[in-house]
């Protein structure tokens, strides 16, 4: 283990680490995928679901996600990321099979209390939702957390634009696998196969990660680069043989204890810095859900595909390759503008998060070009997804910017939270906004869109301008880089 550690050339434990990252949240978003991908063309037929019952249901999950996140973020720094992601991942992967019960629970309860199947199934859906959105909160404050421990500053951007591309991935592979495990297996077996992959995740995480100072894998080269940043306030040589042999002796076995001092959970609303990051999520984690969540029924109103038909996996396929292979790119600019234009690291990310705001602005495009073929609101989607998801992994990545480790996964957990309470107002409303919009019909009517058609242009518009209100906000509470010391 010390020999391991002391080899001359830098190991590279830190890029697997990230695949795990990516790995978890992959797994994260096909779980929420299974619902939106099923919902229209084979659970709503059995129950009689309108658009307002699966706004609802999604709106749910999206305040309970918030509301856990506000304590989550908190959690994972008590308990550790080693232990707090898998506690994580295996409530949410248990919230996920637990929707295959929904049908026959509904049915039999439905039945004793003579009551509308429809209704009841409601319910049950929405208190699975609940156990999944207690379980996928934990997910982005413990992955932004191993980011912090086990990248510099300068390379956290592009570490978590690769494990947040993840959530693009899966994306990207539940339209190709879900609707088809749907339609042979019933939709049933789908929730609890995707569910049962945040299983097998557990064994590879519980024996591939531990903290960078106590990890077999990771060397002193290694560490020492990990650990490039703490230099620029105390000299810190290449450790040797001896001190590495006494600081494993000496660390101390609770996990969750981090370097730098630890904010009080409520003294964290006290800086800017908080307010900044929470008005990036607020603004623009919507927009992203709204996407994930209504983009199947999207497709399906407006043009007749089924989710399981050739057409409909296209799209979705396509819109999500586009959302990963330009949001990759996402880590990099910041990267560019650190090393090549000598810019410090949070103003690089400022530039390079003002570019990416005016991706989804494409978004104004959507449904007039939809006009003349659905492939046109597909790419457009996908252009404002990669935006988003670029956005997001320098977003996320201010925190570790400014706050110290021990705080970094509870600021996150209050973003996540605020970004939750934006995701419940956007898909809640949404669905009752299109019950309405197509009982209006005709006489409903916005830029020559009537009825759900306008409904859809009129949220188009709000998610094409959140990003720039979002970053002007940030960039008011927090105009230069101002790191927080405890």
């Amino acid at each position: 283990m010390v020999n391991s550690k002391l080899s001359n050339s830098k190991s590279n434990w830190r890029w697997w680490i990230c695949s795990l990252l990516f790995v978890a949240t992959m797994v994260n978003y096909m779980d929420r995928q299974v619902l939106s991908l099923t919902w229209k063309d084979f659970i709503a037929p059995e129950f009689g679901w309108k658009d307002g019952d699966y706004g609802l249901i999604t709106g749910f999950f999206s305040l309970s996600y918030a509301f856990i996140s506000l304590f989550a973020g908190k959690f994972i720094d008590w308990m550790g990321t080693r232990r707090g992601y898998l506690i994580a991942i295996f409530v949410w992967s248990l919230g996920a099979c637990l929707h295959a019960a929904c049908g026959w629970g509904a049915i039999h309860t439905a039945s004793a209390l003579v009551l509308s199947v429809g209704t009841v199934s409601v319910w049950f859906f929405l208190a699975c939702r609940f156990v999944l959105a207690l379980g996928e909160a934990g997910n982005f404050p413990a992955a932004i957390k191993v980011t912090a421990e086990y990248f510099p500053k300068k390379d956290r951007a592009l570490a978590t634009s690769i494990f947040n591309a993840g959530a693009s991935i899966g994306a990207l592979a539940a339209p190709a696998t879900i609707p088809w495990l749907a339609r042979a297996f019933g939709w049933e077996m789908a929730f609890i196969i995707i569910g049962a992959l945040g299983f097998v995740w557990m064994g590879f995480w519980a024996t591939m990660y531990d903290r960078p100072e106590k990890s077999r894998h990771v060397n002193a080269a290694e560490l020492e680069y990990i650990r490039q940043d703490d230099k620029d306030s105390t000299p810190n040589p290449l450790p040797s043989e001896e001190s590495i042999t006494e600081r494993e002796a000496t660390s101390s076995p609770q996990e969750g204890k981090e370097e730098g001092g630890s904010i009080p959970y409520w003294h964290c609303f006290r800086y800017r810095q908080t307010w900044s990051f929470i008005a990036g999520k607020f603004f623009t984690d919507g927009v992203w859900w709204f996407f994930l969540f209504w983009a199947p029924a999207y497709f399906s109103d407006q043009y007749g595909y089924r989710s399981d038909s050739h057409q409909a996996v296209m799209l979705i396929f396509v819109l999500y390759l586009i959302v990963t292979v330009l949001s990759i790119g996402g880590g990099y600019l910041p990267k560019f503008f650190v090393e090549k234009r000598g810019m410090e690291p949070y103003a690089g990310r400022m530039r390079a998060m003002f570019l990416f705001a005016l991706f989804p602005l494409t978004a104004l495009l959507a449904q007039p070009l939809g006009t003349l073929s659905a492939w046109f609101p597909a790419i457009i989607i996908g252009l404002a997804g990669a935006g988003h998801q670029s956005w997001s992994a320098n977003l996320y990545s201010t925190i570790g910017d400014m706050f110290p480790r021990s705080t970094v996964a509870t600021i996150t957990g209050i973003g996540t939270m605020a970004g939750g309470i934006a995701s419940f107002i956007i898909n809640w409303g949404s669905g009752h906004f299109f019950d309405y919009c197509q009982a209006q019909g005709s006489q409903f009517s916005f830029l020559s869109f009537e009825g759900k058609e306008a409904g859809y242009m009129i949220v188009f518009c709000i998610c094409a301008v959140s990003y720039l209100i979002a970053w002007l906000v940030m960039k008011t509470l927090v105009p230069k880089y101002k790191k927080i010391e405890v």
